[in-house]
């Protein structure tokens, strides 16, 4: 006795559109998803940048105070600075051994060269600063008459998203800059003991 088998019937192969329509639809919400991963991604890396540069600056002016402690007082009396608050470069420029600039005269050129790098002016495209930080304000803080102490040299700067600020420096506050409640104010504080009588 044979048996015969009957041949199966092949399964329809295709995709039909409902199915494509689906798929689109998953894949957009996917791209959708890493666009918007990709600016978060691009805001903090920007912001992470600004923290390092005023990091960086900050603790420049401090070693910039350490070598030339004789002068600590003009550091101190050098006000909020950032915006191209110094102005011109002062007289003399200090860059020639044969004539050595005072201890004041160097403080001055320092804090003018120091400003320049916040405000990105050593970098520019077109004429128009690109370097540095958005929008920075720096306080210098000592002892009120420049004897040995901690100093403290605080970076503000605008960020790019709105946080709560917290109020433990005044260092930009109430300047417009950083929106109405300081809510866009990043900051930097870095304190170093200097001693000037040695």
């Amino acid at each position: 006795m044979s048996t015969r088998t009957m041949p199966l019937r092949s399964a329809e192969s295709g995709v039909s559109l409902v199915e494509v329509l689906v798929t689109t639809v998953v894949f957009s919400i996917g791209l959708l998803g890493v666009t918007g991963l990709n600016a978060v991604s691009q805001r903090a890396s920007f912001e992470s940048v600004q923290r390092s540069i005023a990091a960086e600056l900050a603790y420049g002016l401090l070693e910039d105070m350490r070598s030339n402690s004789e002068a600590i007082v003009d550091y101190l009396a050098a006000g909020d600075l950032g915006q191209g608050s110094r102005g011109a470069e002062p007289a003399p420029r200090c860059n020639d051994p044969a004539a050595p600039c005072s201890a004041q005269q160097l403080a001055a050129h320092s804090i003018w060269a120091w400003e320049q790098s916040l405000d990105g002016a050593f970098e520019s495209l077109n004429g128009a600063a690109t370097g540095g930080l958005v929008m920075p304000t720096a306080c210098i803080v000592g002892p009120v008459a420049g004897g040995p102490g901690m100093y403290s040299v605080t970076i503000a700067w605008r960020g790019n998203a709105e946080l709560a600020d917290l109020g433990l420096n005044n260092c930009g506050a109430g300047s417009g800059l950083y929106g109405a409640g300081n809510e866009l104010r990043r900051m930097v504080a870095i304190q170093s003991y200097i001693d000037p009588t040695i």
